[in-house]
């Protein structure tokens, strides 16, 4: 376990430096970049099958190569992160990924925008987590600290909902390859501001663990296609179980091997603290329930009650709303008195709250009386988890971790992911089909079609409580009472390289 005064290198002389803010400014925008493409695409996607003439089956893989990309280097691109430096990993991700949303934007044939896509899987796992390092490392002072945390947090957990929004709003006012183009924008800027203010780190010591990366990479590569594959096809097929199978081998192997290395991807002090093995699981938690909004709950809005790309994006605009507002009253006025046990568990407690209200949807179900309060209810859970979650998987790290526990929370969040997609679609498909074989009675109708969709619905929205519920027990079991420890009095360490440029 780390100490508690261990202080990352850089934060102390940029307490004093007021372009700290302009900092975080760029940081939130460049994570925000990264949280819209995880759902803009998705709406991009019937209009990119229209124009460049590719199968249903063909469809998932844009999806899939971002994600096995962006899912099995998270490990490796943060450690590389503390090892070359945070400047540097954070300027050549943005610029990969901006380069890659171009030629995907551009796209003529299925092949380059899959391989583009493949790329910013490549990039968005190098730039992930150094966001969030460059945050843990920029603001150490409780109540500063609070702030950040409270507006990154906000990023975070409001991204997917925006992307939605926006997406909607680009393919209908302009055409799919929009979806792309925009990350020109969000890249330019934190590129343009951010550049001047960065500058290059101390080495941390950090060393690069070869075998660990293979073996760490190799692993999530198998877990995620696994899942992926039978979220769109069947959990019996070989490449499913296969590769499910080869990838938790790899990752027990992974385990045994940190226990041994002389200088591990990701050490056990880093994972063995009860308060960040929470936040870990947490966002694992989250990556999967998640989904029950951000897929199914659109799916109905769309599907049944005819919503438009755009309406049903601003359909959740109020939980976005409140997702900011209790992201920085829990990092800026809960966090500092109480610590995370409280705020995690009662977040997965709103959430589960939330996912079981929806239950209630109809075919026939108006937006005010069925979905504006469960999402209310999901915003406040949502604002509690990532307030308490994302500065706990980095609080009191050393140094040459602070990139690896960084990426350590988003590889929870997309193996999470992986699982709740696979496991949310089974669960819907096989609750459907029972529904229908149980109800119909010869040839089945339109009518009783939907019935049979709105069932398989409500099956998702249980599981989804039933998963935020778990998450709740766990991490009220895992979390210690208590606020974070404190960093050491600046006073007590020596002066080290500002990440910003002083004035």
């Amino acid at each position: 376990m780390s100490t508690p005064s261990a202080v990352p290198a850089a934060a102390v002389p940029m307490a004093k430096d007021s372009r700290r803010w302009i900092v975080l400014a760029v940081i939130c925008v460049a994570y925000l970049m990264l949280t819209l493409d995880n759902t803009v695409m998705n709406l991009a996607l019937p209009s990119a099958q229209k124009a460049l003439h590719f199968s249903d089956t063909d469809k998932q893989w844009v999806v899939t190569a971002y994600a096995l990309c962006y899912g099995s280097l998270l490990l490796f691109c943060g450690r590389l992160a503390d090892l070359i430096g945070r400047k540097e990993t954070f300027i050549v991700g943005l610029v990969g990924f901006a380069a890659a949303s171009a030629v995907g934007g551009a796209a003529g044939s299925f092949g380059m925008l899959v391989a583009a896509r493949a790329c910013q899987g490549v990039f968005a796992a190098l730039l992930a987590p150094t966001t969030l390092s460059l945050l843990a490392t920029t603001f150490t002072d409780p109540k500063e600290r609070g702030k950040a945390f409270g507006a990154f947090s906000a990023v975070a957990a409001s991204g997917g909902g925006l992307g939605l929004l926006i997406g909607g709003a680009l393919t209908s006012a302009l055409n799919w390859r929009w979806c792309m183009y925009v990350n020109l924008v969000f890249a330019a800027f934190a590129l343009i501001v951010g550049s001047p203010l960065l500058t290059r780190q101390p080495r941390t010591g950090a060393r690069m663990d070869v075998p660990g990366v293979l073996l760490v990479s190799g692993g999530m590569f198998g877990l995620v296609y696994g899942f992926s594959n039978a979220g769109t096809h069947s959990w019996h097929t070989t490449s499913t179980w296969s590769f499910l199978a080869v990838g938790g081998v790899l990752v027990i192997l992974f385990a045994l091997w940190q226990r041994r290395a002389q200088n591990p991807l990701l050490p056990l002090r880093v994972v063995l603290d009860r308060n960040r093995a929470g936040a870990y699981i947490t966002s694992a938690v989250v990556g999967a329930g998640m989904f029950g909004v951000l897929l199914f709950l659109i799916y109905y809005m769309q599907t049944d009650l005819g919503y438009s790309a755009f309406k049903s994006g601003v359909a959740l605009l109020p939980m976005v709303a409140v997702i900011a507002v209790m992201s920085n009253v829990g990092n800026i006025r809960l966090m500092p008195k109480v610590g995370p046990k409280p705020l995690i568990p009662l977040g997965m407690l709103c959430n589960a709250g939330g996912m079981a209200w929806l239950t209630r949807i109809q075919p026939d179900s108006h937006y005010a009386s069925t979905i504006l309060g469960p999402i209310m209810v999901i915003g406040v859970g949502m604002g509690l988890v990532f307030s308490g979650a994302l500065s706990t998987g980095t609080s009191g790290v050393q140094p040459q971790d602070a990139g690896i526990a960084s990426a350590t929370i988003n590889a929870g969040q997309q193996l999470g992911g992986a699982i709740g997609t696979a496991l949310l679609n089974t669960i819907a498909a096989s609750a459907a089909t029972g529904y229908l074989n149980s109800h119909a009675h010869g040839k089945p109708g339109p009518g009783l079609f939907q019935q049979a969709v709105i069932h398989g619905y409500h099956n998702v929205f249980w599981v989804c409580a039933a998963i935020f519920a778990g998450g709740a027990v766990i991490s009220g079991l895992l979390l210690r009472k208590g606020p974070l420890p404190v960093p050491g009095a600046p006073a007590t360490r020596p002066a080290a390289e500002p990440e910003v440029a002083h004035s």
